[in-house]
């Protein structure tokens, strides 16, 4: 008998001739998140996807680790055996002995027979375990709707039994779907954007906005620990940090005040296009929630994307607030992000901003200051932090 972790995937078994590479990317980031832990082998075995840790006393920790990788559905700490219905009676002895499950217990039992050639069918395979659990444990007893512990009884090259099952944060395993750079603020929205975005297999990168010596450094060190935070999920980043004060000081001067905002965002869409194009990126990313603020009515965000070419994700779009604090603070975010430090948008937001911008004046504004010698000059200040 050996314990092992049994991995359920989700979206990736509808990927037909792709799925093997979908299933290979996410074996390799199970591994990768746990470089730190001895293991032994990552398998597949139709279907499902198991690790074997090479010491039982790490298999919690490495569960805790793998919950947070994206692809996975369920997580289950499973008893392997042959196939063999005596050695899989002493399977569900000792999950039910692991789990410390006292003498009265309702149960029910789940067969899975993903080898049709196994003599049993799920039916028999059901009603052969749950008589087996009747007979030896005298106070349990059978709940088909609702059991305390819904023992499960998987079939395939060998045998798995597992009570229970922990789910995973689904959606595809990261970059898969290609890479983003997301416009990273201090406030709650943008981190919880590159997690959504992170979940539907795009690889993460980030790039972050500033006005140095008007925000301070913790102002910086906050927006580079909620990086670290997205990390957690995402792997290995890098944060791009500008400064645009030369830039925000020439709107400020030039420009109508109102339309302080949307000139400033168009800037930095055309310094985050000028990083992607670099470094290969496929998209941007932004934390935008309609109508949350004056530069995402509708009409800003058409005004504001006129500026790049590029493909602009916002996964929040039709989000209300609550929704993505809720996310903030499962992801561990919320916290630091409530942290109050001012940002480069806070130190500039006019008092009464432009919620109805038409692009022919906007561009009539930007006539007004040279935008590529502020982009190349811009670019002279990034700082690039690797976080791995």
């Amino acid at each position: 008998m050996r314990q092992v972790i049994s991995i359920s995937v989700g979206e990736i078994v509808l990927k037909g001739k792709n799925r093997k590479n979908f299933e290979n990317a996410l074996i390799n980031k199970i591994k990768r998140a746990l470089k730190n832990l001895e293991i032994e082998s990552v398998y597949k075995e139709i279907g499902k996807i198991f690790i074997e840790v090479k010491n039982h006393q790490d298999i919690d920790e490495a569960i805790s680790i793998v919950k947070n990788v994206f692809g996975i559905v369920y997580i289950s700490k499973c008893f392997r055996v042959d196939k063999d219905l005596k050695k899989a009676e002493e399977a569900i002895r000792a999950a039910i002995a692991d789990q410390k499950i006292k003498d009265d217990f309702s149960f029910k039992i789940i067969a899975s027979r993903a080898d049709k050639n196994f003599p049993l069918t799920s039916p028999e395979i059901n009603r052969h375990f749950g008589g087996f659990v009747l007979k030896n444990y005298p106070g349990a007893k059978v709940d088909v709707h609702e059991p305390e512990y819904p023992i499960y009884v998987d079939i395939r090259q060998y045998i798995y039994v597992y009570i229970g099952r922990q789910k995973g944060l689904g959606g595809m395993p990261m970059g898969t779907n290609g890479k983003g750079l997301v416009l990273l603020s201090g406030g709650i929205d943008s981190p919880v954007a590159a997690f959504m975005m992170a979940r539907r297999g795009i690889g993460i990168n980030a790039i972050h906005f500033h006005t140095y010596p008007y925000t301070s450094e913790r102002s910086e060190k906050k927006v580079l620990d909620l990086a670290e935070i997205v990390s957690r999920y995402t792997g290995p980043m890098k944060v791009y940090s500008v400064n645009i004060l030369e830039i925000n000081r020439t709107i400020a001067q030039n420009c109508y005040e109102n339309n302080m905002t949307i000139l400033s965002r168009r800037m930095m869409m055309r310094i985050a296009e000028r990083i992607s194009k670099i470094n290969d990126y496929d998209g941007l990313i932004t934390g935008d929630n309609l109508g949350q603020v004056a530069s995402q009515t509708i009409k800003s965000l058409k005004v504001i994307d006129r500026a790049t070419d590029m493909l602009v994700f916002r996964p929040l779009i039709s989000f209300d607030k609550q929704q993505i604090i809720d996310i903030s603070e499962e992801i561990g975010a919320l916290e630091t992000s409530n942290l109050p430090f001012d940002d480069c948008c806070t130190i500039f937001a006019p008092k009464h901003p432009n919620l109805n911008p038409k692009l022919d004046q906007i561009l009539k504004e930007e006539e007004k200051y040279d935008i590529e010698g502020l982009i190349e000059r811009a670019l002279e200040t990034i700082k690039i932090t690797k976080i791995d």
